[in-house]
């Protein structure tokens, strides 16, 4: 077992408490449900990794990754209300259970909630985390806003879509390591290369997500394959054909995009392999990552204390799930 499953089992028990006064119960009950099944929950253990990498796990840090996963949370139920989504890790979504008002305010008091957890942390670095959360938070929500102003377009270029994935995506898990940095008082040059390592951690994994769309087992990847062409969604794979691809590659794509047919799936994953698509994906891929273990290098603690991030990292990028 690696130690980000060791700690993912830890955090799931703490976590695993009341946060929710009992009244109002149509609030209260509504904000419970969605943490019930919580998922990987990826961006606490990171904060807890990002202590663990500089000195052992301080109480502090576990308040932290609480406000995270309440955070984070709070964007889910936003982004389902906003994308009319009717399920969420496999059961109806908050919104779909109760209603779209209900689900709003309950991800509101689990924002308050986040932010209580983090007025708890000792004065010493309470500023500096809200100062952090706060331009995560202001970066996520702009993410989300290009994500939504980028669907009414016919085209985006990739460099667009990855600046928004780094805003919608990255920032959160790299700001989430850092938190954890900055409570085990990592110095500024220290916190920086982890921040960096946790933003393109967070790209690479996005590249590997919408490859995996098209390339992936759907019996172990847990999506129906092609669902991400079905949608007609900008993904990298979609763009750098558009971007790379020859004419009569890109009219057939935007075809296509127009079209339900029955081999629309199969017949984009042709294109895609035709044009490089699937060789250009990972080799973005395993850019992103190895700038990411670049600044996981240049931190400044003995080497042995990164493997459990290098552990992380060759697990994104060699999954097949």
């Amino acid at each position: 077992m690696t130690r980000f499953q060791e700690l993912s089992r830890e955090f799931s028990a703490y976590f695993n408490q009341k946060h929710f006064p009992d009244q109002p119960a149509s609030l209260y009950d509504a904000a419970s449900y969605m943490l019930e099944d919580g998922g990987k929950r990826v961006r606490p253990v990171l904060c807890l990794l990002g202590n663990e990498l500089f000195e052992p796990i301080r109480e502090d840090s576990w308040k932290i990754a609480t406000a995270l996963e309440l955070f984070h949370n709070f964007t889910l139920i936003h982004d389902d209300i906003m994308d009319k989504a009717p399920l969420r890790r496999g059961k109806p979504t908050t919104h779909a259970k109760y209603n779209e008002s209900t689900a709003l305010l309950a991800g509101d008091v689990m924002l308050v909630k986040a932010y209580e957890y983090l007025n708890e942390t000792d004065p010493i670095y309470s500023r500096a985390l809200i100062r952090l959360f706060n331009e995560t938070g202001r970066e996520v929500c702009e993410g989300q806003q290009l994500d939504m102003d980028y669907e009414k377009k016919a085209f985006i270029s990739l460099e667009r879509y990855m600046q928004m994935i780094e805003l919608k995506t990255a920032v959160l898990l790299a700001g989430s390591l850092q938190m954890g940095a900055i409570v085990a008082g990592a110095g500024e040059t220290d916190q920086q290369h982890i921040y960096d390592f946790g933003k393109n951690l967070g790209l690479a994994f996005q590249v590997q997500d919408d490859w995996l769309d098209s390339f992936g087992n759907p019996s172990t990847f847990g999506k129906l394959k092609g669902g991400d062409i079905l949608a007609n969604k900008k993904t990298f794979l979609l763009l750098y054909a558009l971007e790379n691809g020859r004419a009569v590659e890109k009219k057939v794509i935007l075809e296509l995009m127009q079209s339900s047919e029955p081999e629309k799936v199969n017949r984009m994953i042709e294109i895609f392999l035709n044009s490089g698509v699937d060789l250009a994906a990972q080799m973005a891929k395993r850019a992103y990552m190895e700038k990411a273990l670049s600044h996981l290098e240049s931190i400044s603690v003995p080497d042995q204390k990164k493997e459990p991030l290098r552990e992380l990292s060759e697990y994104l990028l060699e999954r097949e799930i």
